[in-house]
């Protein structure tokens, strides 16, 4: 089984070059981040069409994530169980996280699977900062609360956070920002603290690889990025995972790309093969 994730920046924007990744790689699961669509307008023909059925969990103008499984959706959570709280700024995103889309889980093909958008931070000063680290003492406690680190698990997503220096183009360059902060990265080991293990790390432990690069500056085609989505799975996935890769490929041309790149694992045997673009 072939699981993927790819923060797709708009979902409508994006649904063209999708639909040329699930053909291209042929994922069995794909976790999306950052559709910016409600659940009404979720684009489930279109996934019909190309074999799959979609779970979306969403509001609107930002965030938003869903599943598009074509191994089954069963036992659907959103917002860790929760009903999403008001958001008393609704004009402001990254500030109220458990009032966002930011969470959708359910179990595909024998595997729960949850897809995660976690909030930018934007600057270690500010309250969209403080609002992150809540969230992900959030995702900690659900995971503690009401999953089993023995059970087979995927979470994969956007988790805006580089866990080691070697995921970064230049430590000294993005020190002192977000992504790489302290408290961020601990957020991250105590989520491994839990039973999860960084699928991609089993695979590849060269540098280099990353999954986010700013649209700005050709900072794509100097390799300035940062490898900021992950999928974390617990260790009865983790014995299972047989390859894994960065689609570097679907980050270029026509339709225009999202500025991530979708990562993909496979279960037990190796899926259907393409060129990752990599050197």
């Amino acid at each position: 089984m072939r699981i993927a994730t790819w923060n797709v920046n708009s979902l409508k924007a994006r649904l063209d070059k999708v639909a040329w990744w699930l053909d291209r790689a042929k994922p069995d699961v794909l976790l999306m981040q950052e559709t910016k669509l409600t659940d009404a307008d979720a684009p489930h023909e279109a996934f019909v069409r190309a074999g799959y059925k979609l779970a979306h969990h969403g509001q609107g103008r930002w965030n938003g994530v869903a599943i598009a499984s074509r191994v089954g959706i069963d036992e659907v959570v959103t917002n860790f169980g929760q009903p999403l709280s008001p958001d008393p700024t609704p004009d402001v995103a990254d500030d109220q996280p458990l009032a966002e889309a930011r969470m959708i889980s359910a179990v595909c093909g024998g595997v729960r699977v949850v897809s995660l958008y976690a909030p930018n931070g934007r600057s270690l000063d500010s309250p969209f900062y403080q609002a992150k680290l809540v969230w992900y003492e959030r995702l900690a406690r659900w995971l503690a609360e009401s999953c089993d680190p023995n059970a087979p698990m995927a979470l994969g997503g956007d988790y805006n956070v580089a866990p080691t220096d070697a995921d970064v183009w230049d430590p000294v360059a993005c020190h002192g920002g977000t992504h790489v902060s302290e408290p961020e990265r601990s957020a991250i080991a105590k989520l491994r603290g839990w039973g999860l293990v960084d699928a991609y790390r089993l695979r590849h432990q060269e540098p280099g690889r990353y999954t986010w690069w700013d649209y700005r500056a050709g900072n794509f085609h100097k390799n300035f990025g940062m490898r900021i989505d992950h999928l974390l799975v617990t260790e009865p996935v983790a014995a299972r995972t047989v390859w894994a890769e960065i689609d570097r490929e679907a980050r270029k041309g026509k339709p225009v790309p999202s500025d991530h790149a979708p990562l993909a694992i496979d279960l037990d045997q190796p899926g259907h093969a393409f060129n990752p673009g990599w050197k």
